[in-house]
């Protein structure tokens, strides 16, 4: 899978004009291998082999898609190993953190494997004594997806799983930046069994193969992962036929330390949320808003964790953070340590390329914190999508909720204290579609996840994220009365 083509109708083909791109290590800057580029034709394509496998699916047992499903599952846990390696060359994150994305994906699929042979219905109470009201649910179609590069098996789990489950067949751009892994993925679906036409891949770049899937008159629901701007381009698309929309976008999330916060905690709590992943996370921490009582001792332990930060290529042993994937991600993280820095922000740790010969040939970038960053800064107001954070002292918990709420964004935020009932009642006014209490993550499997405000439309993850991709109906029904 390191010369991958894209899938579609059950086979693995060249791409209709040809087109290849070289997939390069971010840490060494090696080739790791190609993959063919789809345009409208390729998409077209796919999706009206997703149109014809659409009705066979929809119609199967969902005992029997759940079977495959979990074969699937069985099939990425063997392989994992393999996959791994592969996701950590083409996307730089070491290998544990590969190996752990990959199994949580075998986790969602699982998970809606079981949950799609429990979609039901409901007889609802009527008016009358002669009606039955009888609320039942369908696939919605041939489902379009578009995922990042970020966490590029994870989140393909999150898009397929629930709508193979839901009986829905799909056709997914996954992104061109890092599609090798995910090849591997499909190969195991083909292995389980799946039908041609189900599932259908085609790496592109979001103008050509992420535009023409998302305006396709065939295509009846957009489910992505992508910037405020993509999405929002995905709606207008999505309008003429009125296409569902389930929307993952930017956040911009705070991290806030109350004045009776456990700092040491926090100050770990936030270095990880902040710089796994070299901060390459929708969910990752950008602003960190602190009381100003305990501000100078948190400032202390967060520089000392940041501090023990050692960065590598993710595939030697005991390495725990990689690159950023390319030199946009670089540049913008020196973008906005640079404008914060210049509007009066003090430069704590990092702020530029490691000066080492070992890193010289990859994406590599200081874990990076500005103290004191002013409101207006990059830093504060935009999603950095990288390694670097902002770090401002709050008066009180009215001034805290009142800068975290500021920004048109609300994907996550997090709350560190010891009083759980006045995390509780600040969690509850956050602007925000999850909240981690004295917890530097906001995703579990089986709740909702998904943005407010700008962050995005719908939910996915939980039976949420099933019930995405079916239409409700209501059948009501006249009965003969008897004696």
């Amino acid at each position: 899978m390191r010369e991958r083509n894209l899938f579609i109708d059950g086979a693995w083909r060249p791409s209709v004009a040809g087109r290849r791109l070289e997939i390069k290590d971010p840490a060494t800057g090696d080739l790791v291998g190609t993959t063919a580029l789809a345009n409208a034709a390729d998409v077209d394509g796919a999706v009206q082999a997703a149109a014809r496998a659409f009705p066979a699916w929809a119609n199967m047992h969902p005992d029997e898609r759940a079977r495959i499903l979990k074969r699937a599952a069985d099939l990425i846990e063997e392989r994992v190993a393999a996959i791994a390696d592969l996701l950590t060359r083409e996307q730089g994150k070491p290998i544990p953190d590969s190996e752990k994305e990959i199994r949580f994906g075998v986790e969602v699929i699982r998970y809606y494997a079981e949950e799609g042979k429990r979609v039901g219905g409901s007889l609802r109470p009527s008016s009358r004594r002669d009606i039955r009201s009888l609320v039942v649910s369908s696939p919605v179609g041939v489902v379009g997806a578009i995922t990042p590069w970020n966490y590029p098996v994870d989140i393909y789990a999150w898009k397929i799983g629930p709508a193979l489950a839901a009986g829905c067949t799909i056709v997914v751009k996954p992104p061109h930046e890092t599609p090798l892994a995910i090849a591997m993925i499909v190969q195991c679906f083909a292995d389980a069994g799946l039908p041609p036409g189900v599932l259908n891949d085609l790496p592109g770049t979001g103008p050509e193969a992420g535009a023409a899937l998302a305006a396709h008159p065939g295509v009846a629901m957009i489910t992505a992962t992508a910037s405020v701007a993509a999405g929002q381009s995905m709606m207008r698309a999505g309008a003429d036929n009125m296409k569902r929309l389930t929307l993952e976008l930017g956040g911009q999330c705070p991290f806030v330390v109350l004045d009776d916060a456990d700092v040491v905690e926090a100050a770990a709590a936030a270095a990880r949320r902040s710089f796994s992943n070299m901060g390459q996370i929708c969910i990752a921490v950008n602003r960190i808003l602190v009381a100003d009582r305990v501000h100078d001792s948190f400032v202390e332990a967060l520089v000392a964790e940041t501090r023990r930060i050692k960065l590598g290529h993710g595939v030697e042993p005991g390495v725990q953070y990689g690159p950023v994937l390319h030199e946009g991600v670089r540049s913008r993280a020196v973008r906005h340590a640079d404008d914060a820095v210049r509007r009066g922000g003090k430069l704590l740790v990092g702020g530029a390329a490691p000066r080492s010969s070992a890193y010289d040939k990859g994406f590599f970038f200081e874990p990076t914190l500005i103290d004191d960053a002013p409101d207006a800064a990059l830093v504060m107001t935009e999603e950095s999508y990288g390694p670097i954070a902002g770090i401002r002292r709050v008066c009180d918990d009215a001034e805290a909720l009142a800068v975290a709420n500021a920004l048109p964004f609300g994907l996550a935020a997090y709350v560190y204290s010891r009083d759980l009932e006045r995390a509780w009642s600040f969690a509850e006014r956050l602007e925000t579609g999850a909240v981690g209490v004295n917890i530097n993550d906001t995703t579990e499997l089986q709740a909702p996840f998904g943005g407010w405000k700008l962050s995005g439309v719908g939910r996915e993850l939980g039976p949420e994220g099933l019930m995405a991709f079916r239409e409700s109906k209501h059948i009501k029904i006249r009965m003969r009365q008897r004696e």
